[in-house]
């Protein structure tokens, strides 16, 4: 099996923030991590996703769709944690 791919510490930063706005998202809404299931997510796929594991964009809409929110919704904001300046 292959080693696993460090990330770069601000991609690292980004998931850990993604990974903590989901988790209000759930709490807002009064689920446990076990209530996703009903969502079709695993309980070690959620626990992994609000610890900051990285996610791909199917996951990401997945999430998008179990709260009813878009996608610009759900990353809106986080761009800081990737360190990136506007191009003036």
């Amino acid at each position: 099996m292959a080693a696993a791919r460090e990330l770069p510490p601000h991609y690292a930063r980004f998931f850990r923030a993604l990974g903590q706005r989901i988790r209000s998202y759930r709490e807002e809404r009064n689920l446990r991590q076990e209530d996703m299931i009903s969502y079709d997510f695993s309980l070690r796929h959620w626990q992994m996703i609000e610890a900051g594991r990285p996610i791909n964009m199917v996951t990401l809409l997945r999430v998008c769709e179990a709260f009813h929110l878009t996608p610009e919704i759900v990353v809106g904001g986080l761009a800081h944690h990737l360190g990136l300046r506007k191009k003036p």
